[in-house]
């Protein structure tokens, strides 16, 4: 039987440096028991410096429905580790303004393979960009701000 995977998923506010909290979640749980992850995979997702109609961008901003937001990243987090037999889940990802270069997202998976932790991060990532309650608003140089309608396809 399949223990429930440890889920840790976190809305920050401010700046975060994404291999530092890598670093901690990885030392969390070095003491687990014996036949524990094997394999690990991640992505730290970085805003780009430019907007999506390739003007400059000065700063993302994601606003977020308090409650909503944490159950919906929870769901999904569950769902796509439950569905892969991972055993851990790290889900950080920014709200408020973050920065061109600044980290968005990290997502890390720890499964007994490299092939269930891969497509569990990979999925997650997808279900993060199309189906969290994020909402992203481009400010560029000349302050206006434009709300962004559309995700990236896969």
């Amino acid at each position: 039987m399949q223990h429930p995977p440890h889920l840790q998923i976190e809305l920050l506010s401010k700046r975060f440096e994404p291999l530092k909290r890598l670093e901690q979640w990885q030392q969390q749980h070095s003491n687990a028991e014996p036949g524990t992850a094997a394999a690990e995979a991640l992505f730290i997702g970085r805003v780009r410096a430019q907007a999506s109609d390739g003007a400059a961008l000065t700063a993302l901003e994601l606003e977020h429905y308090p409650g909503m937001t944490e159950r919906q990243l929870n769901a999904l987090a569950t769902a796509c580790s439950q569905r892969h037999g991972v055993e851990r889940c790290l889900i950080l990802h920014r709200i408020g303004r973050v920065l061109p270069g600044e980290a968005i997202v990290l997502v890390a998976i720890a499964a007994d393979r490299r092939g269930p932790a891969q497509r569990c991060c990979q999925e997650l990532l997808e279900a993060l960009k199309h189906e969290a309650p994020f909402w992203k608003r481009e400010w560029r140089a000349d302050g206006n701000g434009q709300w962004i309608t559309g995700n990236t396809p896969w």
